[in-house]
């Protein structure tokens, strides 16, 4: 399956410039800028309530900012209307941290649903369906139900949702979370499949240091059917990686594996132990 083609959109494929968000406890985003380019993936860091799924919930248009701007692929989503964001956000895969599977639907039947809603001719969704779970791996579980599936399968399930209308870009909340290392590493192989075969970008949050350093030191190598380590220059890794950690509502720092490695920097230090 072959994702849209976000590699040939001119300019930032997301882009954040002077971001803020306030609720009632206070200001949450304090005028956060950055932009991710197509094809790479940037991996949000901070701590809880740092407003890392807000940023992700603003990229998809379901949060508007108060003040600045959130534009993806070229579009100010904060100013779309709700009938152009529900037309638009078939280019965005939204990756939720528990899945957010409908418990009363079949895992077909949860995949095939956004196309469903679409109007997609019935032959052409179960053959979408069918190659979004193969991709994952779950082509054996089209039948069951979420509550007969492990944690770590209702997340494939989520993914393969989530690529279902081949969007260029996806947004992964916590990926992971919760996970076991052994089942935490397949997941993080299906986020390296999306980019390096299918060159999709990506705004993954997460608690999770391991995760990123994973995304920036290996690729999924086609030719071999597995995961092998990058490149040094990255050129190898089917798109750039980059970490952005957020502080009290603002960029902190950003910069790539090594930078964050070697910044020497106490608050930093604390992600890296």
């Amino acid at each position: 399956m072959t994702a849209a083609p976000a590699a040939r959109f001119r300019g930032p494929a997301i882009a954040f410039e002077q971001v803020r968000l306030s609720f009632d406890e206070g200001d949450i985003l304090r005028g956060v800028g950055f932009t991710v380019a197509p094809r790479e993936t940037v991996v949000l860091l901070g701590e809880t309530g740092a407003g890392k799924t807000l940023l992700l919930k603003l990229a998809a248009g379901l949060l508007r900012p108060d003040a600045g701007r959130v534009t993806v692929l070229g579009r100010d989503v904060g100013q779309m209307s709700e009938r152009d964001l529900l037309d638009f956000r078939r280019q965005i895969g939204f990756v939720f941290q528990e899945g957010a599977l409908f418990d009363s639907l079949s895992v077909e039947e949860n995949v095939a649903f956004r196309l469903r809603e679409e109007h997609v001719d019935e032959e052409e969704i179960l053959s979408r369906v069918r190659q979004a779970l193969e991709f994952v791996e779950m082509a054996d579980a089209i039948a069951k139900l979420p509550g007969e599936l492990s944690g770590g399968m209702r997340r494939r399930v989520s993914i393969a949702r989530a690529l279902v209308t081949r969007p260029p870009i996806l947004l992964y909340d916590s990926p992971t979370a919760g996970l076991d290392p052994v089942t935490s590493q397949r997941i993080i192989t299906l986020i390296l499949r999306l980019r390096d075969l299918q060159g999709v970008t990506a705004l993954l949050a997460t608690h999770r240091l391991q995760d990123g350093f994973a995304l920036a030191n290996f690729r999924f190598d086609p030719t071999a059917c597995r995961v092998v380590r990058a490149e040094e220059d990255g050129a190898a890794s089917g798109g750039k990686t980059r970490f952005l950690v957020l502080r009290q509502g603002s960029v902190y720092f950003e910069g790539d594996q090594h930078q964050l490695r070697d910044s020497g920097d106490p608050y930093l230090e604390r992600f890296l132990e």
